[in-house]
């Protein structure tokens, strides 16, 4: 079964509270926004895909997109991981997974499965990659050929 939205169709609204304050979707209407859902904060391979962020961070600051992270803890937990490993990524706190759900990518097994959803300018999904296993994630290279793929318009 396919996981809506899907490519082409309008991302739904959302606001969430996050390490940087409240974030609210529709605020960022006009530039493209990249939803990273990751199961948990600490756990190996979620450490591992925000550090790798953090670690390119002049390649990550030129995707020329709002990028946040989506997953159920609360916003202590997130503000204690990104102080434990020095995290660039504005982390988002769907405690109630109401998020993960509207996007179909809420889990039974780790809450949140790992998935990135890119956003267009006008609030349409333009990419979507759902993997079959939590255990991989997409680099920041893959993340701007994504982008790059994106029209024009965008």
């Amino acid at each position: 079964m396919a996981r809506t939205p899907q490519i082409g169709e309008p991302a739904p609204d959302f606001e969430l509270p996050g390490t940087e304050g409240t974030f609210r979707l529709s605020d960022h209407r006009g530039e493209r926004v990249v939803l990273l859902f990751y199961p948990g904060d600490g756990t190996p391979v979620c450490t591992e895909q925000f550090c790798s962020y953090r670690d390119r961070g002049e390649d990550f600051s030129a995707l020329g997109a709002t990028v946040v992270g989506i997953s159920a803890q609360d916003v202590d937990s997130h503000e204690q991981f990104v102080a434990e490993h020095s995290l660039t990524v504005p982390l988002l706190a769907d405690t109630e997974q109401t998020v993960a759900k509207a996007y179909s990518v809420d889990s039974d097994k780790w809450s949140t499965n790992r998935s990135v959803v890119v956003i267009d300018g006008e609030g349409v999904v333009r990419f979507r990659h759902d993997p079959d296993t939590p255990l991989g994630f997409l680099s920041v290279d893959d993340l701007k050929a994504a982008l790059d793929a994106l029209p024009a318009s965008s």
